[in-house]
């Protein structure tokens, strides 16, 4: 998010950029940017960390831009000018080539997120250096949008081509107008990062929680994570643990600078003791059973791994399903009997992965999020996968079905209780590279 990028790292939450005066560079906006692009080095990136809140741990982390100037210019004023004179796309993509450059220095497990414009993204000299790699694993592209989007197809289109080939999506300031929720409904976003006027003192506003855990709640029908950013105090933080928020990132947790810079010392250890007293125990764990798997790297599907799955299918008629892995064990996508693929010349459908979660993900949710999935895709079996995204095995919705059946025949007030818990509590993030789609 642009507006938290402050010129000083150490500055608050409250201190964001657009709150001071505007200033100008020495030369006007017109020199400065022309001498910002003429230096290969410029703007300089610094990294903070997005924060797995259930595990302690760094999950990711937004790189922000830096920009030599006076006080008060802050990024988004060096980005709002670029725009202004023409030289918007142009910037973005000096700021995307640079994230894309460290993407292979990230820190195991780890995912890079870059703020990106929604009415820039479509603009050659922007997308084509996202079109332009081969696989874009890893990389999250936050959509900044403070300039309307006159006709979302193109844009649509384009983040469908990115997402083919390992992107994922983020939808900035959640939560910030009725034109946010359209756009939430229309991109579908991978993440969903909350306002932060919904984080500001949030523990002492009902309110505003109530309205996150809506979000929460929407965000994972779509199987998307909830980000919470701006955390700065412990409070506020003890209250989005409470909601069940997977993932935050904020000063209290650890501030942005060059390399990969670590959390607090003693944030990881209070966040696990936050996680332990909020675990719930009705989980899908005990219904994952074991799935036979190929190797395959291509979404698309390549022909060997279809052929060794339409044997594995041929020589046991019982099964209805085998698992396409990448070299890290992660899913790709599901092989059923099926239509006969003309490529690879086997009998076999090709079905798209729709659903992950953790072992520890609450029954109610999963089949919640299962059940609101596109009609296609309803009754597909869920993919459990274990804290790097590898597979542990599937769960049938059937199963999951008939377990909440028992729950509730059998304990209706623990099942009334679960029921009631936040959506976001169960939506762990499965944040490994290989598990984005």
């Amino acid at each position: 998010m642009r507006q938290q990028e402050v010129t000083d790292v150490g500055a608050g939450a409250d201190d964001v950029v657009h709150a001071r005066p505007a200033a100008v560079p020495d030369g006007g906006w017109a020199a400065a940017l022309d001498a910002v692009l003429a230096d290969p080095a410029q703007p300089r990136l610094v990294f903070q960390p997005i924060v797995d809140l259930r595990r302690g741990l760094i999950a990711g982390y937004e790189a922000l831009s830096r920009f030599d100037g006076p006080a008060g210019c802050g990024p988004d004023r060096w980005f709002a000018a670029a725009d202004e004179l023409g030289l918007g796309a142009r910037l973005e993509a000096r700021v995307v080539t640079a994230a894309l450059a460290v993407r292979a220095e990230l820190p195991q497990h780890c995912f890079l997120s870059v703020n990106v414009s929604p009415h820039l993204l479509t603009e050659p000299e922007l997308a084509d250096v996202l079109l332009a790699a081969d696989d874009l694993t890893g990389l999250v592209l936050e959509l900044t949008e403070h300039v309307p989007v006159e006709d979302a197809e193109p844009l649509i289109a384009l983040l469908d081509r990115l997402r083919s080939v390992g992107a994922a999506v983020a939808l900035d300031d959640a939560g910030s107008g009725y034109s946010g929720l359209q756009q939430l409904a229309r991109l579908r976003p991978d993440f969903v990062k909350l306002d932060r006027a919904l984080v500001d003192h949030a523990d002492r506003d009902e309110a505003k929680l109530a309205l996150a855990e809506l979000l929460g709640t929407y965000a994972g029908r779509l199987d998307a994570w909830l980000l919470v950013e701006g955390i700065e105090r412990v409070e506020e933080l003890e209250a989005f643990v409470r909601l069940g928020v997977p993932l935050a990132q904020g000063y209290l947790l650890a501030e942005p600078g060059p390399g990969w810079p670590l959390l607090r010392p003693g944030v990881s250890a209070r966040l696990q003791a936050m996680a332990a007293r909020n675990a719930t125990v009705d989980t899908v764990a005990a219904l994952a059973e074991a799935a036979p798997t190929v190797r395959s790297c291509d979404p698309a599907g390549d022909p060997a791994a279809l052929t060794e799955a339409a044997a594995l299918l041929a020589a046991d008629p019982g099964l209805d399903l085998v698992v396409a892995v990448d070299d890290l064990g992660c899913p790709v996508y599901l092989v059923r009997p099926g239509q006969r693929d003309t490529e690879a010349g086997t009998d076999v459908q090709l079905v798209p992965v729709s659903l992950r979660v953790r072992p520890t993900a609450q029954l109610v949710e999963v089949v919640t999020r299962a059940m609101t999935r596109v009609p296609a895709r309803r009754f597909d079996p869920v993919l459990c996968v274990d804290d790097t995204g590898r597979l542990i095995g599937l769960v049938r919705p059937e199963r999951m079905t008939l377990r909440l059946a028992e729950l509730h025949s059998g304990a209706g007030t623990e099942l009334a209780t679960s029921h009631a818990t936040p959506g976001p509590v169960t939506a762990e993030p499965v944040l490994t590279s290989g598990a984005f789609r």
